[in-house]
C-alpha cells in the first residue's frame, strides 16, 4: 500500500488528486472501519489511518474520511478548543465563549469573521463554507477550490481586510517567501490573528535550502516533496517576527491527553505557529 500511495502522490498532478479524492474518500472510508483511531475532524474511528509521504511514508497518518493529516487534525482542535472561530453572535456571552483563550471576532465592528484561506484543505473547505458566522475567503494559484486564483507574493486585496490568515504548508513552495510573509502582513487586520503551518525539522537551527539540487527523487528525499523549495528550521519563528509580527510557538500536543494524540495520530511536539498583526 506504500508504494501504492508514494507512486500516485509523485506521478498524479495535485489537482486532479483533489477531484479523484472527491470518489475515493467515501470507499476508503467503509473498508477501513473500526475503533483504534479517530479523526477529530468527523468523529468517525477506524481501524487504521493510511499511509502518506512523497519520499518517506509515515504509517496511520492519513485519515480515510476526510484525508486529513496530522497538522489538519491539530489545527482543527487548536481551533476548537482555543479559539471562538466555530462560534456564531449568540454564543459570544456563554460560558464555553468566555473560556476561549483567543477572540478572533470584534464583537464591536463586525460579529461575522473576515477569513481568508491559502491553499484550502478539502478537510476543512465545506466545513468552512458552511459556516454563517464567517465572511470565507479561498485563494491558490492552482487549486480548483480557490475563489480567487492569486499570486502570494502580489495578492489582490486590500490592506487590514482579514481577522484572520490560514496559510498551511504553502511558503515551503514559495521562492521568494519573505514577500510572501510581508503579503500575509499587509492583508491581516491589526490584532487579526494567522496561522502559518509549514513542515520544519526543529533539530535545525537554520533553514536549509539548495537550488542545485534538480532531481525530484533527491529533493524529496532532501526536502520531503519533490516540489518544497527548503527546509525551514528553528529560526522560522524569527523569520516571522523579523516581518513585524507577534509570534506563539505553540506545542498544541503538550496540552492533548497523550492517549488522545495516538488515538488521533497526531505529531507529538509538532509546533504551531500562531501570529497576531
Amino acid at each position: 500500500m506504500k508504494k501504492i500511495f508514494k507512486f500516485i502522490l509523485n506521478t498524479i498532478p495535485r489537482p486532479i488528486l483533489i477531484r479523484l479524492s472527491i470518489v475515493v474518500r467515501p470507499i476508503l472510508a467503509f473498508l477501513l472501519k473500526g475503533n483504534r483511531f479517530t479523526d477529530p475532524i468527523d468523529g468517525k474511528s477506524f481501524r487504521m489511518f493510511l499511509p502518506y509521504g512523497y519520499g518517506t511514508q509515515r504509517n496511520n497518518v492519513l485519515s480515510p474520511s476526510t484525508l486529513s493529516l496530522e497538522r489538519h487534525r491539530l489545527l482543527w482542535l487548536y481551533l476548537q478548543n482555543e479559539t471562538d472561530f466555530f462560534q456564531s453572535e449568540l454564543d459570544t456571552d456563554s460560558p464555553i465563549s468566555k473560556n476561549k483563550r483567543i477572540k478572533l471576532r470584534d464583537t464591536e465592528t463586525s460579529s461575522v469573521l473576515k477569513v481568508l484561506h491559502f491553499a484550502p484543505e478539502q478537510e476543512f473547505y465545506k466545513r468552512f463554507k458552511k459556516q454563517t458566522n464567517i465572511d470565507y475567503t479561498t485563494t491558490d494559484l492552482l487549486s480548483p477550490l480557490a475563489d480567487v486564483k492569486a499570486d502570494i507574493c502580489n495578492l489582490p486585496f486590500e490592506d487590514n481586510a482579514y481577522d484572520l490568515i490560514l496559510c498551511n504548508h504553502v511558503l515551503e513552495h514559495i521562492p521568494d517567501d519573505t514577500k510572501a510573509m510581508q503579503e500575509l502582513y499587509r492583508v491581516l487586520k491589526p490584532g487579526g490573528m494567522g496561522i502559518f503551518q509549514i513542515p520544519q525539522d526543529l533539530k535545525r537551527a537554520m533553514t536549509f535550502s539548495d537550488d542545485t539540487i534538480v532531481d525530484q527523487k533527491e529533493r524529496a528525499k532532501i526536502f520531503g516533496q519533490y516540489d518544497h523549495v527548503r527546509v525551514y528550521g528553528r529560526d522560522y519563528f524569527d523569520k516571522l517576527r523579523s516581518i513585524g509580527f507577534t509570534v506563539i510557538e505553540e506545542d498544541y500536543t503538550n496540552k492533548i491527553a497523550p492517549e488522545l494524540v495516538e488515538k488521533y495520530c497526531l505529531a507529538k511536539g509538532e509546533i504551531i505557529p500562531v501570529c497576531f498583526k
